[in-house]
């Protein structure tokens, strides 16, 4: 915590070791909401420690530093995604081959499918979005949540219950989505 203070006066070298300190925690969240393989994890990792740079003057020490970085690396790993997502519209390819390349039939349903709920993820609002990944790739309970996010803990919950809500209708609403998520009607 001190170290996140003397940081946030614009000291150079505690800046420099805060973010040695929280770099590793940070890219660990950013893998696990973009998928170990992207290939935008070193590009959102640096969006984000330059992001937590430049909120350390807005930090207040309220939370914990690693948790205020965590949430940063969240939004910074959804947006990624986002662009990734619009990339690979613009340029949709068929990737059989790549497919094809893999040995096994079961390791490649799995990738598609964490590839289908990250999607869905950044399909949401923001604030649902962010809600959700902190619940379950961070495992945050809601309390954490709402002392990270500064949001009241009802607006927490409320959240996190329409995230799931959304994601629940689209699955539902699209029969190639259930099916490829196993999703039994």
């Amino acid at each position: 915590m001190a170290l996140a203070r003397e940081a946030s006066t614009g000291d150079s070298l505690a800046t420099g070791r805060l973010l040695r300190l929280l770099a590793p925690r940070m890219g660990t969240v950013i893998r696990a909401i973009l998928g170990p393989n992207h290939p935008d994890c070193d590009d959102a990792l640096q969006v984000a420690l330059i992001g937590l740079v430049q909120a350390l003057p807005a930090f207040r020490a309220e939370a914990e530093p690693a948790g205020y970085a965590a949430t940063i690396a969240v939004r910074a790993a959804i947006a990624a995604r986002k662009r990734a997502r619009k990339r690979e519209t613009w340029h949709a390819q068929a990737d059989d081959e790549a497919y094809e390349a893999v040995s096994s039939a079961d390791a490649v349903e799995a990738g598609l499918r964490s590839e289908l709920l990250r999607d869905l993820l950044i399909a949401l609002p923001a604030e649902q979005g962010e809600t959700l990944a902190m619940r379950v790739v961070l495992g945050w309970s809601l309390e954490e949540i709402a002392a990270h996010t500064r949001a009241p803990f009802n607006t927490v919950r409320s959240r996190l219950r329409l995230a799931k809500e959304a994601m629940k209708r689209r699955i539902e609403a699209d029969p190639a989505l259930r099916e490829a998520l196993g999703v039994v009607s």
